[in-house]
């Protein structure tokens, strides 16, 4: 007898619905699983058998073959168990298959038939209601996951066996309800508040979250770049409801959300170690997984001591930075993440820190500090719209009871500067003045006479390159809305050419 049920895997930060087709025929005993599975579902055979004998139900030995179509996409994950089981009872007559014409099964099965969670379940859901499936079966610790997506009824399960007397109709289920999760009051843990002194460095820190702008802070061991780069997030505009889906969907698949947890609202802040390889940074693997630039999204990623990174790593950040997005191809399948996020990065002046520093001399030779500044390279560098010297905070300025501004209070400037980016960019489907093309620069950011004289002196003067010019203009676009303005003045443009070139780094 031929059967066929649904269930669902995730391709990139997608969903995706697979058709599991299931006969039994009379002849030898087998069980074959075809259609590019992967190790995990191939074992799924196991344990889809152990847990149907084990749940009391009986089938006889027959020639059983199933297909996971699109047979051209490998499968992966243990979320299949439960799909195959069902069609497996189906193709039996053990449950009627008409109930399976709406419905997806997503859960890994134990030995003794209970329903576990999987990763991914947000975007496998998402998927179900744009397919037309209406009823949706999960374990009971994904059912708050799956429950934001609306328009789907969710129901939780304990074990296959309650599955199976609710599809004979000999148990009642109802749809799940959205479990409350006790509700955190907003507490900023790493606040401006706590950061004296360093008024330059928060300034450009305001600047690049309002504009969502990269930076690059230089300066000696303890001046604390590392503590304001922890801070930068808390400044940032709260999520919206479809941008905090985006980001739940990532930490879904890469299993970073906790149990039982709903929808993310906090931005991500992302810091990888310097040790961490190429594949971590951007994702792939041999079951392809989002990297840190994708769990960065729609939040920072701080790289700290930069140019301890390898120097592959590095230049792969470049397709990111530069295209919100990494493509990721593999044997079966190309896959694009997103990766729209702000790069934070920090570096010592020298080997030993100290260049520079009044109060310790650098031990560095000049070929010293020529090899550790190459191992970054110029067209990186020229991504980077800040660049910023972060000098040791002085003791009176560490003593002092005068209380700095609070990251709510910068974040309400920030705010408001986002929504007339938002308002200005709309027609574009931008939403910072970061994401801004040449194009869109040459028509939405016009220039005074003083304004041109003075980024065309900056630019003989200093040398900048094509890209330098469009990223000056965009800070200076920011500091502009920052301050409400209308037009960007000379005054402005000052300004974003002293953040281009404070710390006297070549970058062409």
């Amino acid at each position: 007898m031929f059967a066929r049920t649904y269930g669902a895997t995730t391709l990139g930060v997608d969903g995706l619905i697979i058709d599991v087709e299931v006969d039994s025929a009379a002849g030898l005993p087998g069980f074959n699983i075809v259609g590019l599975p992967d190790t995990s579902v191939k074992e799924s055979r196991e344990r889809v058998r152990t847990a149907i004998r084990n749940s009391g139900i009986r089938l006889r030995q027959e020639n059983v073959t199933i297909n996971l179509a699109p047979a051209a996409i490998r499968k992966d994950g243990s979320g299949l168990d439960l799909p195959i089981a069902v069609g497996l009872l189906a193709a039996y007559g053990a449950v009627p298959p008409s109930l399976l014409d709406k419905s997806l099964f997503v859960a890994e099965l134990s030995l003794e038939g209970e329903c576990r969670g999987v990763h991914g379940i947000l975007p496998m859901v998402m998927q179900a209601r744009q397919r037309g499936l209406s009823d949706i079966f999960v374990a009971k610790e994904n059912a708050n996951e799956a429950l934001l997506v609306d328009g789907i009824h969710v129901y939780a399960l304990d074990n296959l066996l309650q599955l199976v007397q609710f599809l004979n109709g000999g148990e009642a289920m109802e749809p799940a309800r959205e479990e409350p999760i006790a509700a955190e009051p907003e507490t900023i843990v790493d606040d401006f508040a706590d950061v004296q002194g360093q008024y330059q460095a928060k300034r450009a820190l305001e600047i690049a979250a309002a504009g969502g702008h990269n930076v690059l802070m230089v300066g000696v061991p303890g001046a604390g770049k590392t503590m304001l780069a922890r801070r930068v997030s808390t400044i940032l505009p709260k999520l919206s409801k479809d941008e905090a889906l985006e980001v739940t969907k990532i930490y879904s698949i890469a299993g970073l959300l906790p149990r039982n947890s709903g929808l993310m609202t906090k931005r991500p802040f992302r810091s990888p170690h310097h040790t961490a390889s190429m594949t971590a940074m951007v994702g792939g693997g041999s079951v392809p997984r989002p990297g840190e630039v994708t769990l960065a999204h729609h939040g920072v990623l701080f790289l700290d001591e930069l140019p301890e990174f390898s120097k592959k790593t590095l230049e792969v950040l470049r397709e990111p930075i530069e295209d919100q997005q990494i493509t990721v191809a593999r044997i079966h399948a190309t896959i694009t993440y997103p990766a729209s996020f702000i790069l934070i990065t920090s570096l010592n002046p020298c080997p030993c820190g100290f260049l520079g520093d009044p109060d310790h001399d650098c031990s560095c030779t000049p070929a010293e500090i020529k090899r550790y500044m190459r191992r970054i390279s110029g067209p990186l560098l020229d991504r980077i719209d800040i660049h910023i010297r972060v000098a040791r905070v002085k003791y009176e300025e560490l003593s002092s009871k005068q209380k700095a501004e609070s990251s709510a209070v910068i974040r309400q400037r920030v705010e408001k500067a986002r929504e007339l980016q938002r308002k200005r960019l709309k027609p574009y489907g931008l939403f910072c003045n970061a994401q801004m093309s040449h194009a869109i620069i040459r028509k939405e950011c016009p220039l005074p006479p003083e304004a041109q004289k003075l980024l065309e002196q900056a630019f003989s003067r200093l040398m900048l390159s094509a890209r330098s010019y469009d990223r000056i203009i965009k800070v200076a676009r920011t500091i502009a809305d920052l301050a409400g303005a209308q037009e960007i003045s000379a005054v402005h443009i000052a300004e974003a050419i002293q953040l281009r070139n404070d710390i006297g780094l070549a970058v062409d």
